[in-house]
Order: C-alpha cells, then sequence, then structure tokens
C-alpha cells in the first residue's frame, strides 16, 4: 500500500489543494469574463450591418427586361413603385406627401390615389387633386448588368418632375 501512496505522489511532493476562497474568486472572474465576452460578441453582431437587402438600403426591383415600358410595379420589399417610361426608370415612394398614408397605384385611373384624403398624383407622382402639397418622394435607382438597383435608405423630395430625375436604362 505504501507504494502506491509514494506512486501517487510525484517526487514527494503533495498535490496542491485550492481554497474555497480561490474557487470561488477564479469562479466569478471567470463569469465575469465570459459575461463581457458574450456582450461583447452581441455588440459587434449589432454594429455589423445588416447582409439581407431591404427597406432602409439597396433593394434588388428586378431585370430592366421585366418592366414593360408606360409599367407600374409595386416592390413590396421596398416600399416603392417602379415606374417604367419613355424617359427611363423612376422609383416613386409609396408614403402620400400630405400625411404619409400609403398610396396604392390605380391601374384603372392610371394614377396613385390616397384612399386617406383623397389626393391624387400622376404615374410620375405629380400631385393632380387633393390636398397633398407636393409630388410623391422618389428614390435613387442603379441599374448595373440589366439589374435594378434601389437605395431605399435616401429618399428624394421634390417639388415637381423632371426627366433627369429618371435612370435611363
Amino acid at each position: 500500500m505504501e507504494a502506491q501512496a509514494s506512486h501517487i505522489r510525484t517526487n514527494g511532493h503533495k498535490p496542491a489543494k485550492i481554497s474555497r476562497r480561490s474557487f470561488l474568486q477564479l469562479a466569478l472572474f471567470g463569469s465575469i469574463a465570459a459575461f463581457a465576452g458574450q456582450t461583447l460578441a452581441a455588440l459587434f453582431q449589432f454594429l455589423k450591418p445588416p447582409k439581407v437587402q431591404g427597406f432602409g438600403g439597396m433593394v434588388y426591383a428586378g431585370r430592366v427586361e421585366d418592366v414593360p415600358i408606360d409599367n407600374v410595379q409595386r416592390v413590396m420589399a421596398g416600399r416603392f413603385y417602379l415606374v417604367h417610361n419613355q424617359a427611363g426608370i423612376l422609383a416613386v415612394y409609396q408614403k402620400c406627401t400630405h400625411l404619409g398614408c400609403a398610396v396604392p397605384y390605380n391601374e384603372a385611373e392610371g394614377q396613385f390615389h390616397c384612399p386617406c384624403h383623397g389626393s391624387l398624383f400622376n404615374i410620375v407622382g405629380e400631385v393632380t387633386g387633393g390636398p397633398a402639397p407636393r409630388p410623391l418622394d422618389i428614390f435613387p435607382v442603379t441599374i448595373e448588368n440589366g439589374e435594378i438597383w434601389v437605395d431605399t435608405g435616401s429618399p428624394i423630395v421634390r417639388s415637381s418632375y423632371e426627366d433627369t430625375q429618371v435612370t435611363k436604362v
């Protein structure tokens, strides 16, 4: 039995024992370090730009050949309408300039018709009737390799429609 006991002891030293106080301090500092690490990881995840596209950033609106001339298509992800006229492509924000209601496009009338207070806008967003003080806002459009991208993070406030607001195809 003594031979076994001496075998457990290495070089005649007793194994080090940790006191309760040292163990609790080690556990406390370990917990704080783990909490700080998780907090920093969550902070970096929050600050990292999102990978998905959607309203407030770049929105894919389709291919140019899929949007016929003199046509209006709603893009739900971006909250805008894509208008393709003879001059080019325009992204018209669906928010009414009167009180901010969502303005649907009425295909039968060929115009945007605000359901809240009756403002009317033509196909390029100009006011044709109602209390709205100015045309519908637009978003910058970029066409890359036949793909339409719209930057919904920076709406453009305008006082009238001009062909220079349209992105040439």
